[in-house]
């Protein structure tokens, strides 16, 4: 009965197959996954409910496949025993890898946002020219070009850009309580989406670059005499809008501890080889320093 056999096949319709109101119940197929105590079972139960299933779905419910098993686990992962803990884990980092295979090595960039990009490359071309522009004003042209490059992310990758706004809502939520937070009055079966919890946070910032090198494809660009070959991303990849739940938690959140592990991820050496982000001399300016006693 507890197989992965018997599991992978008409359980996997009760998705995501988390533990459902009463673990304890044998008769649950919820319980399929909490209950499995083999490291393979666990393993191939995981991987199915995740690498299998996921892309499966229909592209109207992905979302709210996706949304639904952020709130299941971060309304619950406190809930997790010990015992428990590290097949979650495993799930957590099977799931974070499978939206990014479908969403991002599987993409579809629209074209809505094609004439807008034109028309601010054109504008560019034209400013060029313009010795008589200020500084001030040339830096406001590329705070806006920074901005209109983030929403012609958002355009052209419509479906990734909602998938990060839930990870933004739920699990790299920069808060961990919001009094303001309430349910949809409009929608009765609108569920809000838990923050955090730190625990959860930690996990998704450090295994965020990890499972998105596995969908990336690379080319190797040649450096100096002394420099090995470097990789560079091949095709359209958005990283600022995929690495900015990171950016936000480096930023807003009221931790240092989540601030400086978000701030270690952007700094990842992997980043820096891709030509993502560039090496950082000296230590932000802005890092508290901690107090070390009397001289």
């Amino acid at each position: 009965r507890g197989s992965p056999q018997t599991l992978e096949g008409p359980v996997l319709l009760y998705a995501p197959l988390l533990y459902g109101p009463n673990p304890n119940d044998t008769t649950n197929p919820h319980a399929g996954f909490y209950h499995s105590d083999r490291p393979l079972t666990q393993q191939a139960l995981a991987r199915a409910l995740s690498y299998s299933l996921v892309p499966s779905l229909p592209q109207e419910t992905l979302h709210r496949f996706l949304r639904a098993f952020w709130i299941t686990i971060g309304r619950d992962y406190h809930s997790l025993d010990r015992i428990r803990l590290d097949k979650y884990l495993m799930l957590i980092r099977f799931y974070v890898g499978v939206a990014f295979e479908v969403l991002v090595k599987n993409k579809t960039s629209t074209k809505n946002a094609d004439g807008k990009k034109r028309k601010r490359e054109d504008a560019a071309k034209q400013g060029r020219g313009k010795k008589q522009k200020k500084q001030a004003e040339a830096e406001t042209v590329e705070d806006k070009e920074e901005k209109d490059s983030a929403e012609d992310d958002e355009a052209r990758f419509p479906d990734l850009a909602a998938y990060i706004s839930i990870i933004e809502e739920g699990p790299l939520c920069p808060l961990n309580y919001d009094e303001d937070q309430a349910p949809d009055e409009g929608d009765p079966n609108y569920v809000p989406m838990p923050h955090g919890p730190d625990g959860l946070r930690y996990h998704l910032v450090d295994i965020w670059v990890d499972e998105l090198e596995k969908v990336l494809e690379f080319e190797e660009v040649a450096g100096d005499e002394d420099e090995t070959p470097k990789r560079k991303i091949k095709g359209d990849v958005p990283m600022e809008l995929i690495l900015r739940p990171l950016e936000k938690l480096r930023a807003e959140s009221a931790y240092k501890p989540v601030r400086t592990r978000a701030a270690e991820a952007l700094e990842d050496e992997r980043l820096v080889e891709w030509g993502v982000r560039t090496r950082k001399a000296d230590e932000d300016d802005d890092s508290e320093e901690e107090w070390g006693g009397f001289e």
